[in-house]
C-alpha cells in the first residue's frame, strides 16, 4: 500500500472564490436587473445552512472516514495517485454522485437529508450553500465502498468530492443562460441544473448529474430547460419559512410522524420511510409520478414531450408507489 497522500484542502481554498462569485452575481443582478433575485432572509438562511454543513462534517466526519479506512485496510488493490488514477476516479465518483443524488429524490430517508438544498424559492449562488446537516445518518457512504475496494485511497475520495462540489457551485445561477452546444451536451450547466431545482411537473426527478450530464442522458433522466417553461423553484409544497432549523429537520419530523401512525402494517411503515417522497398508504398524497399523471390529465397535449414519458399512467391509474 502507498503512504497516506497529502491532497490540498480544495474547499478551503475555494471559499474566497465563492464569496467573490456571490458578490459578482449580486452586482450583475443589481446593474442589469436580470439574472435572478436575492432576498436577504433567504440568502442568510443559505449561509447558515452552509456553515452548519461544515460543522456537521467536522463533528461527524470521523464516521465516514473510519468506514472508508476500514475498507481500505482490507482491500488488496491500490491504484496509486497518478494523474490517470485521479482522472479515472473523478469520472467514477461522479457516476456515484449521480446515483446517490437520484436516491436522494426517490428514497424518502435520503430525501429527508437532501430536501433543505431545494428549500429556497430563489435560485442564485447562495442556494448552492444549502447543504445537508444529516447526510451521515442516511448511510449513503456505503455507495463509495466499491471505489475503495477497487483500490482508490480514501484521501482521494475527499479530494475529488471537494472538486465535485466546487464545480457544482457555479451552476446555481440564473445569470448564465446556455453554454455552447458542445458543452451543454457533456457537462452539467446552469441551464440543466435549473431544471433540477424546478418544481414544475415537467421538471420533477430530472437532471441528477454532478459534473457530467451524460449520466442523465444514459439513464433516461435528462430533461432540457425549455424556453417556453421557466423553472418554478422550491419544493412541491414549500415550507414557507426562513428558519434554518426547520429547513433542515422538517422532513425528518414528518417522516417519523408518518411512520409512527397507528394501525399501519410493517410494509406501510417501510413505505413511509423508504418509499419515494409523496408515498401514502391510502393514496391521499402524490408522488412525482402522480403529479405528472395529473398534469397530463389536464394537459394531454404534453404527453411524450420532455419530462412526460409516454409510459406514464393515466391519472385514474396513477402510481402512489406502494412498496
Amino acid at each position: 500500500m502507498t503512504e497516506m497522500p497529502n491532497y490540498p484542502e480544495v474547499l478551503q481554498w475555494a471559499v474566497p472564490l465563492f464569496v467573490a462569485a456571490i458578490l459578482a452575481e449580486l452586482l450583475w443582478i443589481v446593474i442589469k436587473h436580470r439574472g435572478g433575485r436575492y432576498e436577504t432572509r433567504d440568502a442568510l438562511t443559505s449561509l447558515i445552512l452552509g456553515a452548519g454543513s461544515v460543522a456537521e462534517g467536522i463533528v461527524l466526519g470521523f464516521v465516514t472516514w473510519g468506514f472508508l479506512m476500514a475498507l481500505w485496510a482490507i482491500t488488496p488493490l491500490d491504484l496509486g495517485h497518478s494523474i490517470w488514477a485521479i482522472l479515472l476516479f473523478f469520472l467514477l465518483d461522479d457516476l456515484r454522485y449521480y446515483w446517490v443524488h437520484r436516491f436522494g429524490h426517490r428514497i424518502r430517508w435520503v430525501w429527508a437529508s437532501h430536501v433543505n438544498h431545494h428549500s429556497s424559492q430563489h435560485y442564485n449562488l447562495t442556494t448552492a450553500l444549502r447543504q445537508t446537516w444529516t447526510g451521515t445518518f442516511t448511510m449513503m457512504m456505503i455507495v463509495r465502498a466499491p471505489l475503495i475496494l477497487l483500490g482508490f485511497h480514501p484521501a482521494l475520495v475527499l479530494f475529488v468530492g471537494g472538486l465535485n462540489l466546487i464545480y457544482q457551485f457555479w451552476i446555481h445561477t440564473e445569470a448564465i443562460g446556455k453554454m455552447p452546444r458542445w458543452f451543454e451536451a457533456v457537462m452539467n450547466t446552469p441551464s440543466h441544473h435549473r431544471v433540477h431545482h424546478g418544481r414544475n411537473a415537467r421538471y420533477l426527478d430530472a437532471n441528477y448529474a454532478g459534473v457530467f450530464i451524460i449520466w442523465d442522458k444514459m439513464f433516461g433522466t435528462f430533461v432540457p430547460e425549455l424556453d417556453s417553461e421557466k423553472p418554478d423553484y422550491g419544493l412541491v409544497q414549500n415550507i414557507g419559512t426562513f428558519n434554518p432549523i426547520r429547513a433542515v429537520f422538517h422532513e425528518w419530523v414528518s417522516l417519523f410522524r408518518d411512520v409512527s401512525q397507528p394501525g399501519l402494517s410493517p410494509r406501510q411503515r417501510l413505505g413511509y420511510a423508504f418509499g419515494p417522497p409523496g408515498y401514502s398508504h391510502d393514496g391521499s398524497r402524490d408522488t412525482s409520478l402522480g403529479i405528472k399523471a395529473k398534469h397530463l390529465a389536464r394537459n394531454p397535449q404534453d404527453r411524450g414531450t420532455p419530462g412526460f414519458s409516454d409510459e406514464l399512467p393515466p391519472a385514474s391509474d396513477r402510481l402512489h408507489a406502494q412498496p
